[in-house]
């Protein structure tokens, strides 16, 4: 991030944008797709996401994980700036659910390091 200074020895996780995915896609299908066609097919299942989500419905990728949408009640707050007290209004808001199949992989690969988050830093030996 900029601005901020990074430990010795901490480098950090790698991020994979939509563009990662349609390269990976390309390679899976191979020389019979474009990677124009690839980019359509990866935006068109994410819109399908959103699109199911926007309606309220959960979406199971057996061996993934659940999308689906929670219902956050109205709780009081306080405006971090001022300190005044204010009501949070009730909103919808999308969850994943990893499935213990996707749960166990990712344990496998990061051996369990102990990260805390996508971004969190890894200490290199």
């Amino acid at each position: 991030m900029a601005g901020r200074k990074e430990e010795p020895g901490l480098t950090r996780v790698k991020r994979t944008t939509k563009a990662d995915l349609v390269e990976q896609v390309a390679d899976a299908i191979g020389p019979r797709g474009t990677k124009r066609a690839c980019a359509l097919v990866v935006d068109a299942l994410l819109e399908a996401v959103k699109d199911a989500l926007a309606r309220g419905d959960r979406i199971e990728l057996r061996g993934f994980g659940t999308f689906a949408v929670r219902h956050r009640k109205a709780h009081p707050g306080r405006n971090p700036r001022t300190g005044e007290p204010v009501v949070v209004p009730p909103r919808r808001v999308p969850v994943f659910k990893p499935s213990k199949l996707l749960r166990s992989r990712v344990d496998r690969a990061t051996g369990a390091s102990g990260t805390e988050g996508p971004t969190a830093a890894v200490r290199e030996p």
